[in-house]
């Protein structure tokens, strides 16, 4: 057994990405059973739908999962930047005919904190993840005292450095061509970002802990090319978002099987934070990054009402249809399948 294997107490070096809003714990006890790490979005849950989630998991894959939150610092409200990001979505919501007066406000998600950790407490998962650097040091102590093992995202060295300093016990190399949220958390400056390959090199060499690559992999081979470069492990998130146990809304699913896959960009459009989706209506429209646009997570409230009523006509105009640039690579099956497919890169 290979050290990450050991620490995650898996078979495989694989991890499949939490997918907020794509997944629930079905997806995540289906690859724990083909003998990798599956992991438990918890960004958006209440500690009510955490606990419902967390017992459904263990009960189907005990104790071998992860769970992963963000711990952003949330933003204070700006009346001003609030009133522009209105201002440009009003041209929308009247021609879909609804009003800009009633859009919703709010954050959406929260950062890991307390009442999280007392749910996940009464669990005890082998593996906790976060993006967005790490939590209070308080709060890490509580995750570590159960012996649990840490993951979090670098986007640059500098971020890896400071992860391992700060106690994570495996640090995630997210590549510029993950699909998602990016994980930077010191520097905002995306000229900073670098691909995949690039990135785990330089962490491989620069850190003493594991490192997992993250971005871009979507089969076989793209796990070669990562161990290749001394990565521990890979994590693969996109691949699985066609799986028949993902919850993936159908515009999404459609939009990863047409050649509309294959153009994917950063967009600060859907929550005010840069991440990779395929290209459609909203960020052509609105921008890729509008200046006005909320700051991370303010920026989705207002445009969620957009986006159902979108959906509700069977149209992903307005979704995050969140996406790596290895999209057009992801295939219909189960997530057993596409966990055993993948680890025949090992």
């Amino acid at each position: 057994m290979t050290t990450l294997t050991t620490l995650l107490g898996v078979a495989t070096p694989l991890i499949q990405a939490p997918m907020a809003g794509s997944q629930g714990a079905a997806l995540a006890a289906a690859v724990a059973q083909a003998g990798a790490l599956g992991s438990l979005p918890a960004a958006m849950l209440t500690p009510e739908a955490l606990q419902r989630e967390l017992q459904t998991l263990q009960a189907s894959a005990g104790k071998a999962f992860n769970v992963n939150f963000f711990c952003h610092t949330p933003p204070e409200p700006d009346a001003q930047r609030e009133a522009a990001w209105r201002a440009l979505l009003a041209p929308h919501y009247a021609k879909a005919g609804l009003d800009i007066a009633q859009a919703p406000s709010g954050p959406g998600r929260v950062p890991f904190n307390d009442a999280a950790a007392e749910v996940l407490e009464a669990f005890r998962p082998r593996v906790v993840s976060f993006h967005f650097g790490l939590p209070s040091p308080a709060l890490l102590r509580r995750v570590k005292a159960w012996g649990a093992v840490v993951l979090s995202s670098a986007t640059t060295v500098e971020e890896g450095l400071w992860l391992q300093a700060n106690g994570a016990d495996v640090v995630i190399a997210q590549g510029l061509e993950a699909g998602g949220h990016r994980g930077h958390f010191l520097s905002h400056e995306l000229s900073r970002q670098m691909g995949t390959l690039a990135l785990v090199r330089q962490l491989v060499l620069a850190l003493d802990v594991p490192v997992v690559a993250a971005g871009g992999i979507a089969d076989a081979a793209g796990v070669r090319a990562a161990m290749a470069l001394g990565a521990a492990g890979v994590q693969v998130g996109t691949a699985y978002l066609r799986s028949d146990e993902a919850s993936t809304s159908a515009v999404h699913r459609a939009a990863l099987a047409s050649p509309q896959a294959t153009h994917t960009a950063l967009t600060t459009v859907f929550s005010g934070r840069p991440a990779r989706g395929i290209v459609n209506h909203a960020m052509r429209e609105l921008g890729f990054m509008p200046a006005a646009a909320p700051a991370f997570p303010l920026a989705t409230a207002a445009i969620a009402p957009l986006r159902s009523h979108a959906e509700a006509q069977g149209s992903g105009d307005f979704s995050p249809l969140w996406a790596g640039q290895a999209a057009s690579a992801c295939r219909d099956g189960s997530a057993r399948d596409i966990t055993l497919a993948l680890a025949q890169g090992f």
